[in-house]
């Protein structure tokens, strides 16, 4: 016997229902949808992972007591009125239990076809569309049982306090003789590919399962992105059948040009920046990947994005913009892949930023960095340096209280061949460079001191990048120290997200340090205030009815400076 269930449900027989608080109905050989199966036992408060189209009797596992599973073997389960009250929870076999990590984010070099058929994933695709619209109806119906929590705008200009920046489009810039100004906003927004959403399910065991289906995570993704209205999007786990059926042609219509790059390997997502047309123009754009076929360490499939825009009004002839997004490799135990990818990114964006005076135009730099405020790669970021000797690669990121990965970070971190100094420049275009600076004092140097430059190049332990940036965010309340979040699930709820920019000289809101950065950049005059790990769990944490992704947006406003 099992006290833990009715009588009636312990005496299981043939045509027999079930109630269980008067709204679910779980009918033996019943004639309905059979759009749900049973693939493990789960408590009516357990997690429960999206439903797929199955032969519900082919895949079925029951618990222990269900008694034998012969004896039902051959019955068809079918559960029928599916709502959100529902007591039992219907997981897919192929998602992750709750014990379970997350699926490996290491490229996959076997070439091993999934086994779904494109049939089996059309008629998913379908199904969920169609739970989806009756979850929204009944939604509507009933309205909503969670709460919303308001972000507030935090200013640091005085002449915009009275001003909504998401709403204002004309700015009444004020210029000077010597001085331009240029404003505009940012956002940096990880919105949750479905497919990882649905490889990690573990993750999001809190949240109801109607929820989580794209046709009811989209509509609110836009409606975000269409309130906040930036002028630069920054969007990190683009899926790409969906940018290239919804997405792209969504944002185009609120007046987007969209560049996308999609990653390497098989994880079907990317990144994306979008800028508004009437606010600037491409100059170029350039994807940067992280994965080399011939380099070892260099073989996850994380990409960036890198484009140099041209701003359209009130500004030079020269003016531009180098935006870059990215998203760097997960695993926290993998630190010296996640440095080797930011050196390759700000590569690519020494290559591109370069103005004809020898300085840097203005650099915003957005992504999911997948590391916490204060760790050695953050710490990398900001002040520009690192040592990383003696670093176990476990740490890099911060994003484990107890790291598991002890081994140590080597020297030189990245090989040779991979064409990247410890300047986080490529090396054939600064030897280049140096070649036509000191032409003559190379030709004067003995053999012997070129090959001791070399080695001790190769054996140097400090890494360095020429940008000096501060981050829009500060991480933690001014009048608590709670720590900020911007990405809250069943696991975790950290900052791993950023916007970084090279500020100008009177800009109150840099980091110390940066008041001398470049000739002009950029002013922090505003931004979207985040919020706590209390505040996010008052509505049920990320996803929730009104926020569909596991992330918070980022917004920023900037004004751009030129002297």
């Amino acid at each position: 016997r099992h006290s833990m269930l009715p009588r009636h449900v312990q005496r299981l027989g043939r045509d027999w229902l079930t109630h269980w608080n008067g709204s679910q109905v779980l009918a033996l050989n019943s004639p309905v949808c059979s759009c749900t199966r049973w693939a493990g036992h789960y408590l009516p408060w357990a997690s429960f992972p999206l439903p797929v189209s199955a032969d519900f009797s082919a895949h079925c596992r029951f618990p222990p007591f269900f008694g034998p599973w012969r004896q039902f073997q051959s019955f068809n389960w079918h559960l029928d009125n599916y709502t959100q009250s529902c007591c039992f929870h219907l997981p897919n076999p192929s998602m992750k239990s709750e014990g379970e990590e997350p699926l490996t984010k290491k490229r996959r070099l076997s070439g091993q076809d999934d086994t779904s058929t494109p049939e089996q994933e059309t008629n998913l695709s379908n199904q969920k569309k169609v739970s989806c619209l009756s979850v929204a109806q009944n939604e509507e119906k009933h309205g909503s049982k969670e709460g919303t929590i308001r972000r507030h705008w935090e200013y640091f200009c005085q002449q915009n306090k009275t001003k909504k920046i998401s709403k204002k489009k004309r700015s009444n810039q004020s210029s000077t003789a010597n001085e331009a100004t240029f404003d505009f906003t940012v956002m940096s927004y990880n919105i949750l590919s479905q497919n990882l959403l649905e490889d990690n399910s573990h993750l999001y065991k809190h949240c109801r399962q109607q929820l989580l289906f794209w046709t009811y995570r989209f509509p609110n993704i836009l409606q975000e992105i269409k309130e906040l209205d930036a002028d630069v999007l920054c969007l990190q786990e683009v899926q790409e059948d969906h940018y290239r059926t919804e997405i792209k042609s969504s944002l185009e219509s609120l007046g987007y040009h969209c560049e996308y790059k999609m990653r390497t390997g098989r994880k079907p997502d990317g990144c994306a920046i979008c800028f508004k047309t009437s606010k600037f123009s491409l100059i170029s754009s350039n994807p940067v990947e992280f994965f080399r076929r011939d380099i070892p360490l260099l073989d996850r499939d994380n990409v960036g994005l890198v484009l140099l825009l041209q701003p359209r009004f009130h500004c030079k002839a020269s003016a531009a913009i180098c935006v870059a997004n990215t998203h760097l490799l997960y695993n926290p135990r993998r630190g010296d892949i996640k440095l080797t990818q930011l050196a390759m990114l700000l590569a690519e964006i020494a290559s591109v930023a370069p103005q004809k005076d020898g300085s840097f135009c203005p650099i915003i730099i957005c992504g999911d960095f997948n590391s916490v405020p204060g760790s050695p790669l953050y710490r990398f970021i900001k002040e520009g340096k690192l040592n990383y000797e003696g670093l176990a690669i476990g740490k890099v990121s911060g994003q484990e209280q107890f790291p598991r990965g002890q081994r140590i970070l080597s020297i030189p971190i990245w090989p040779k061949k991979l064409g990247i100094s410890q300047n986080c420049v490529y090396e054939i275009k600064h030897q280049q460079k140096e070649e036509n600076a000191g032409e003559k004092l190379e030709v004067t140097k003995p053999d012997n001191t070129q090959e001791i430059v070399i080695t001790s190049e190769k054996l140097s332990s400090k890494l360095q990048h020429h940008f000096k940036l501060s981050s829009v965010y500060s991480h933690y309340f001014p009048e608590t120290g709670v720590p900020e979040v911007t990405t809250c699930h069943s696991r975790s709820a950290v900052t791993v997200d950023y916007i970084f920019y090279s500020a100008a000289n009177d800009d109150t809101a840099s980091q110390p340090g940066a008041e001398d950065s470049f000739c002009g950049g950029l002013k922090l005059l505003g931004r979207l205030a985040l919020l706590t790990e209390k505040d996010l769990w008052s509505v049920n944490g990320l996803p929730n009815e009104k926020n569909s992704s596991d992330h918070l947006p980022l917004l920023a406003k900037f004004r751009l400076i030129e002297r």
